[in-house]
C-alpha cells in the first residue's frame, strides 16, 4: 500500500524513540536476534503486515537462518523445528498480539517463564509489542517510502 503519510518525517522524534527501543532489544535485551526475529515475523504474519513480512524473512536469511524454519513459522506447533524456548516465545507472541482476545493466559505466561528470566520476559513482551506497533503503523498508514529497512522497523 502506498503511504498515506509520510509519518516518518511527520513524527520524526516519535519514530526515532520507536527505532531506539528496536536498537535496545537487538543490542542490551538479551534475546537472541534469530528469536527477536522471528518473534517479528510471526507476529507479523498474524497481523498480515506484507512489509513487515518481508523486511524479517530478509532479516532471518542475512543471518542464514534454514528456509524451513522461516517457512514453517506459521504453524510452528506442528513442526519439529523450534526449540522449548523458541515455542514459548511463540505461544507468548501469540498471547500478546491477540490481546483482544482477553488476557494473557497464566498457562502461556507460566511456559513462558519457565525458558525465560523476568528481564528477558520484559524484553521479549517489548519486543511483541513493539514489532506490533510497527505493524499497525505500516497497515494503517501505509508502507512509508522514508523507511531505511531494519534501522526503521527495529
Amino acid at each position: 500500500m502506498a503511504a498515506r503519510l509520510e509519518y516518518g518525517k511527520l513524527a520524526p522524534e516519535g519514530m526515532a524513540r520507536m527505532t531506539a527501543v528496536g536498537h535496545y532489544l537487538n543490542t542490551e535485551s538479551g534475546l537472541e536476534l534469530v528469536l527477536l526475529d522471528l518473534v517479528r515475523l510471526l507476529a507479523s504474519l498474524m497481523n498480515g503486515c506484507e512489509y513487515c513480512i518481508h523486511l524479517h524473512t530478509a532479516e532471518l536469511k542475512k543471518m542464514h537462518e534454514p528456509e524451513e524454519r522461516i517457512a514453517e513459522l506459521s504453524d510452528w506447533r506442528g513442526s519439529s523445528a523450534y526449540t522449548q524456548r523458541e515455542r514459548a516465545a511463540f505461544a507468548w507472541t501469540e498471547a500478546v498480539t491477540n490481546i483482544q482476545d482477553g488476557h494473557a493466559a497464566d498457562v502461556v505466561y507460566a511456559q513462558v517463564r519457565e525458558h525465560f528470566s523476568e528481564v528477558e520476559t520484559v524484553n521479549l513482551t517489548l519486543a511483541i509489542t513493539t514489532i506490533n506497533a510497527w505493524n499497525r503503523l505500516a497497515i494503517a498508514l501505509g508502507n512509508y517510502s522514508g523507511h531505511s529497512g531494519r534501522a526503521v522497523m527495529e
